[in-house]
């Protein structure tokens, strides 16, 4: 079982004691025994147990290849399974008196994802929507398993409520949706035990994936939603190497909401987890990344096309595609002489109206009042609109009961009823509210006989409705035919109005977008769409169909797949090591030849060497960035001290800070060499002098970077410049993560575009952005200082080279590239700090390591200390 030394500071971020148990809680036991369908179904199983395979302990190898499901699967061994986790199975579940019955569910997105899946073997992980008593469960999971491949997950009463209508409906949809519980009649508070229940109910979910997965180095899983955010560290804890897709189907908030979620890191860390994460639109992928850069201090680039965030030596992938529709199950309706029939009867219905059509779940973000109130407004401003435009809403039942739903269900009531009232006669109501469960067929009719489609949500994930009717504008030949039009000669029309808070509104460019909120602006868009030219509603149709008939739910499986395969495409070709207790549990990629410094690995070519060179880095590498006071502590001028006192050692400071601040800070440490301003000076001893560059220097490019510079020190607050005699270096540590980060982008390129003439380099490192002449570098020191060292009759045969950012990466490659293949170097440690892609062959943890390290040379022995206990590698 993994293990990592415990570290107070890391390890126990906002997560209780009592939770942290509940992750350490036993491994479930894998499932096995006879499932039914019905009660006859019951008993023939149980008289075949013997081809039931025998439950068991799940194995802790991260390795072990799992085939714990009924045999019914065994002919998609050899292949590789695709897994969909979703809070509910695409299946229906009913009794019939004491048999229980099932059916695929043809309405589910995650059954009809399969379209787009290659031909192997897909497992479903879910609950069930129905309860099903304790003594019937493993009957129905092996019924299910069996029948339809799916694993059922079950949850007592008391955890559906918590986990599901507590945290996941009452806290974070809401949340999500940017509702912010400011009272507590404006919606709920967090609540521990809803947070335990959430992470409780996604643990029993990992346990379930656990038993569908057959190959942990093939298959792939694919989570859906926010109700399942903990599963992939439940996940990735358990198997390092294993593709994990995220795909969350609701709005993700800006960081301003985010951040008052008192387990943000928990939730974040668990989404990184993921070697691919996908969202509707930019937009909330751009939430997301904001998230992280604000919260973790993570930044995010695009490769070839692909967004991706680094995260401990991976690169999690980010996907941005809008989900589609099952074209194939909607055009068969449109066939169905059931539904031409109900068009038929519509149309004579509403025979010389002007039909607009609504179709929302009841909810408090659906905008329904806003709807009927630009309907009342249209009808007073155009009197000759009262008696020709009727409004159909359709309200599907609600997901969730409380207060804000039946309060939802009141407000319309009570606007429909008052708009009705003013503007309604008899025979005709300008707001015709169905509140109730409508069948798909009649919802397709009333698409198809409506002349514009109004969505006014105030915030929605994706939104199929705008879709769904666009494609039954189309129709069929069948409804054609019912509605007295020749298809084949006239081009059909839609009209889309369509909310800018929606996430279908960015891919249907021809929709009439408004802001919901904006009473007059949506009356004024409904007006507008019934008024557009035949010809423009025709060109806009088509260009949706084109979109919508292109981009189904089958393309959108099919993208995100293949994007899972690309994004862990390098998982074979890394080693991993797992740190991190509880939710705070994450895997660190590290490359085949990538290793931590051990100091029983260095102690004894240490020992052994005759001339030693050591090389440090100060800010980072021996000195925490985060810290305010930047003076070396009393530890470091002690190590610095012991180590110099050996007549063996040449020991240097390698620093981008100037020669007065590096003079001052070491002044105790007599015999520590100094290099300043990346090599452009340097001092043997503070007896010595300080020594310049040979590099000619020519300072007129001054007068061209700093006015640049002062420029977005001004624009940003918290910046500032620093004059070097070398070169000028630009800091934002202390500025706005996000701003100071696009700034530093952006001075970068204008630096490089007004400097394109003049001998420098403009670089930019961890929170600077420096202008430097050329042939000034740390990897000019290495090769300096090894050069001199060999003039004075000791050519080192041992080099430490400690550093940790892209400034130090000089140095590592000065080394790989020259320093090894010197004849007199027998022993080279290049040393990063941190888990990261770099030219150097080892790494420390922080500069606590450094220390550490430092600390063991000097005094020539080496302790056994905790941390130096490393976790699993695999």
């Amino acid at each position: 079982m993994l293990t990592e030394p415990l570290r107070i500071d890391e390890s126990f971020n906002c997560i209780s004691y009592d939770d942290y148990a509940l992750l350490l809680a036993p491994a479930f036991n894998n499932y096995a025994g006879a499932n039914a369908v019905s009660s006859s179904a019951l008993q023939a199983n149980n008289n075949h147990d013997d081809d039931t395979p025998p439950a068991g302990d799940v194995e802790d190898d991260h390795e072990t290849r799992h085939n714990v499901v009924d045999g019914a699967a065994s002919g998609d061994d050899n292949s590789q399974r695709r897994i969909i986790v979703a809070n509910h199975l695409p299946v229906h579940a009913y009794r019939e008196g004491k048999e229980w019955r099932f059916e695929l569910d043809e309405d589910s997105i995650y059954l009809q994802l399969k379209d787009g899946l290659p031909s192997s073997a897909v497992w479903y992980v879910g609950c069930l929507r129905a309860e099903v008593d304790v003594k019937d469960q493993d009957k129905v999971s092996k019924v299910l398993g069996d029948k339809f491949h799916c694993l059922p997950v079950f949850l007592s009463p008391e955890e559906q409520e918590k986990y599901y209508h507590g945290f996941c409906k009452h806290y974070l949809w809401p949340l999500f949706h940017y509702m912010l519980p400011l009272t507590p009649s404006h919606g709920a508070r967090f609540d521990r035990s809803q947070w335990r229940a959430y992470l409780s109910a996604n643990k029993k979910f990992s346990a379930k994936v656990v038993e569908a997965i057959d190959n942990p180095d093939e298959d792939s899983v694919w989570v859906h939603d926010y109700h399942l955010m903990l599963l992939p560290t439940f996940l990735r804890k358990r198997y390092y190497r294993i593709r994990i897709g995220f795909f969350l189907h609701s709005p993700f908030p800006s960081s301003e909401i985010f951040r008052t979620i008192p387990v943000r890191e928990e939730i974040l860390r668990s989404l990184l987890n993921c070697d691919l994460v996908g969202f509707h639109t930019f937009d909330y992928a751009r939430h997301f990344l904001s998230c992280c850069s604000r919260m973790l201090g993570l930044d995010y680039e695009s490769k070839r096309g692909h967004l991706g965030i680094d995260y401990y030596g991976r690169t999690v992938s980010i996907k941005i595609l809008p989900v589609g529709m099952h074209m194939g199950q909607l055009e068969s309706l449109l066939q169905a002489k059931e539904t031409a029939a109900i068009v038929k009867k519509l149309r004579e219905k509403y025979e010389g109206k002007i039909v607009i059509v609504g179709v929302d779940d009841l909810d408090l973000f659906k905008g329904i009042g806003l709807k009927f109130l630009a309907i009342g407004r249209l009808l007073e401003q155009n009197e000759w609109m009262r008696g020709r435009v009727v409004l159909v809403q359709i309200a599907n039942p609600a997901r969730s009961q409380g207060k804000d739903v039946q309060d939802v269900r009141d407000e319309t009531n009570a606007i429909a009823a008052e708009i009705n009232h003013k503007y309604g006669r008899e025979g005709y109501e300008p707001i015709v509210y169905i509140n109730g469960p409508v069948s798909t067929q009649e919802k397709a009719a009333y698409y198809a006989i409506s002349e514009c489609c109004v969505v006014t949500a105030v915030r929605d994930g994706m939104n199929l409705v705008a879709y769904k009717y666009t494609v039954c504008r189309q129709g069929s030949p069948v409804l054609d035919a019912a509605l007295g039009i020749d298809g084949m000669s006239k081009r059909k029309e839609s009209v889309l109005i369509l909310s800018e808070f929606i996430g279908c509104s960015p891919s249907l460019s021809g929709a009439i977008r408004v802001n919901p909120w904006n009473i007059d602006a949506v009356a004024d868009a409904i007006y507008d769409g019934i008024h557009l030219k035949d010809q423009e509603k025709q060109l806009r149709h088509e260009k949706h169909y084109r979109y919508i008939s292109s981009h189904d739910v089958a393309y959108w499986a099919r993208s995100f797949d293949q994007d899972l395969q690309r994004a862990s495409s390098g998982n074979h070709s890394k080693r991993y090591w797992g740190v991190g207790f509880g939710l705070e549990f994450r895997i660190v990629a590290l490359g085949p030849n990538f290793m931590k410094l051990q100091s029983k690995a260095i102690f004894d070519p240490y020992k052994a060497a005759k001339n030693r060179l050591i090389l440090l880095d100060y800010d980072g590498t021996m000195m925490p960035q985060t810290s305010v006071d930047k003076a070396p502590s009393s530890q470091i001028i002690s190590v610095l001290n012991c180590l110099c006192s050996d007549p063996k050692n040449t020991v240097f400071i390698v620093s981008g800070r100037g020669k007065d601040s590096l003079g001052q800070w070491f002044s105790p440490c007599a015999k520590l060499g100094l290099s300043a301003e990346h090599g452009y000076l340097t001092r043997w001893t503070m007896d010595s002098p300080w020594e310049t560059n040979s590099v000619a220097i020519d300072s007129k490019w001054r007068k061209i970077a700093e006015p640049v510079m002062r420029l977005y020190t001004e624009s940003t607050d918290g910046s500032f410049i620093e004059y070097k005699e070398s070169a000028l270096v630009w800091h934002h540590q202390e500025a706005d993560f996000q701003l100071s980060s696009c700034q530093a982008k952006e001075l970068l390129d204008h630096l490089e575009n007004v400097l394109a003439n003049e001998p420098v380099v403009v670089k930019r490192g961890q929170y600077i952005v420096e202008v430097k002449p050329q042939g000034i570098s740390k990897g000019m020191v290495v090769q300096n200082l090894i050069s001199a060292m060999t003039g004075k009759g000791m050519p080192p045969d041992f080099l430490l080279c400690l550093g940790d950012d892209r400034s130090d990466e000089d140095m590592f490659e000065s080394i790989e590239s020259h320093v090894k293949s010197l004849p007199h170097m027998q022993h080279v440690f290049a040393c990063t700090v941190g888990q990261k892609p770099s030219m150097a062959k080892y790494y420390l943890d922080d500069t606590s390591d450094v220390l550490d390290l430092l600390e063991t040379l000097s005094t020539g022995e080496i302790a056994v200390k905790e941390r130096d206990v490393q976790a699993e590698v695999h």
